[in-house]
């Protein structure tokens, strides 16, 4: 009997690892250190939730069906912040707001790929987009990064087929911090277009990138539509995660057919989470820059204190927005490590299994570390434990 296609995709691996604690009792001494989820544990900022509850209250339009691309004031303002943060001319028809990040993902997917193409990811990977293809009958072929955990250049042209519609790039990285130089994306973005390729740049941590100026110069170019398409997520920004605001920068026609899409699946996105992210955008610049200033401490926590794991066999492959990917010096896999770091350690952390292809070696000695919600005393904490762990 044929499976659907549900029950050909795997597992999301943040549902698996929830359920690895189902029933644990954690000593009083050694609470739950959960690394696992890279999102927000703290509600948005209270001048945001005011807000949100004012438009609750008084704004009738907030409880409706709204434009299916997003409300025109929200687009405005992304294109108006995307402008000045990528020295980029962006206008409001080149900005479709989606029911988070995920969702652009699945809407750009839908727009460019039919059953059976092809579209190149960069391994390890965010699994959340193997499971879109997956579910969407495309094929994805996986790129391993090298020893800088980026994508060579040159393995992807020798991935690329007939059939090939895509390439993906996720920068600063999910699952392994590192940011990708602006070279290396104008590389990509030259080989997309050389190709006749799209090429896909989910910037979701995009506010917390370590360097100062923009990131890379792709959306300078007077003809970046026809080949790029970007995604981001207002999620990490301003904490709004449990309100699903996410966007895509797109050429227009591109974004007429995603259209078609997101009023399938959700008709419009929700009135109040735009409403919050618009509120974010035009009040919580310096509040975002505080909070950027403290993920780039605990990345440098990360670094400073990685040493006590060093001396243990362990390595740092990469660092940097909410994550840190790491190499174990054990003779188990990963898998089978983590499940007992929870109930020896009281450690929960995804193996790096859950971001590579089924049978990878080199994932069952991976872990990622997703350090969103634990500061310089929890990372050297977290290190302690695992320094004193053996499988």
């Amino acid at each position: 009997m044929t499976k659907s296609r549900t029950e050909a995709t795997f597992l999301s691996p943040i549902v698996e690892s929830r359920r690895w604690v189902e029933g644990v009792s954690f000593p009083a001494e050694r609470p739950l250190l959960n690394v696992s989820q890279a999102a927000p544990a703290a509600p948005p900022p209270l001048g945001l939730r005011q807000a949100l509850a004012e438009a609750a209250l008084n704004q009738d339009d907030a409880h409706l069906y709204g434009a299916v691309l997003g409300r025109g004031e929200l687009r405005q303002a992304l294109a108006n912040q995307m402008s000045i943060h990528y020295a980029a001319e962006m206008t409001p028809e080149q900005i479709g707001i989606t029911s988070g990040c995920n969702q652009a993902f699945a809407a750009t997917i839908a727009a460019l790929c039919g059953e059976g193409d092809e579209v190149i990811i960069p391994v390890p990977w965010y699994f959340n987009h193997k499971m879109w293809l997956d579910l969407s009958g495309v094929t994805a072929r996986p790129l391993q990064v090298g020893d800088d955990m980026l994508p060579d250049i040159n393995a992807a042209k020798d991935l690329i087929s007939e059939r090939t519609k895509a390439i993906v790039l996720v920068t600063p990285n999910n699952p392994t911090g590192v940011e990708y130089p602006k070279g290396l994306l104008r590389a990509y973005f030259d080989l997309a277009q050389s190709r006749g390729l799209t090429l896909i740049v989910d910037e979701t941590y995009r506010d917390f990138d370590s360097r100062s100026g923009p990131p890379h110069a792709l959306l300078q170019d007077p003809d970046w539509h026809q080949t790029l398409v970007h995604l981001y997520s207002f999620s990490k920004a301003y904490r709004l995660t449990g309100h699903r605001v996410g966007a895509i920068a797109a050429a227009p026609e591109r974004l007429f057919e995603m259209e078609k899409f997101l009023d399938t699946v959700t008709i419009c996105p929700s009135q109040l989470g735009q409403i919050g992210a618009r509120w974010g955008i035009d009040n919580l610049q310096d509040w975002l820059a505080v909070e950027r200033d403290e993920i780039l401490a605990r990345k440098q926590a990360i670094i400073d204190g990685f040493p006590v794991l060093e001396a243990k066999g362990w390595r740092l492959l990469g660092c940097g927005a909410y994550f840190a990917y790491v190499e174990h010096p054990f003779d188990r896999p990963a898998e089978e490590i983590a499940r007992k770091l929870v109930t020896d350690a009281s450690v929960l952390m995804l193996p790096g299994t859950m971001f590579m292809p089924e049978g990878s070696k080199i994932a069952e000695r991976q872990f990622r570390i997703a350090f969103a919600n634990v500061d310089a005393a929890g990372i050297a904490e977290l290190f302690s434990r695992l320094s004193h762990f053996t499988p």
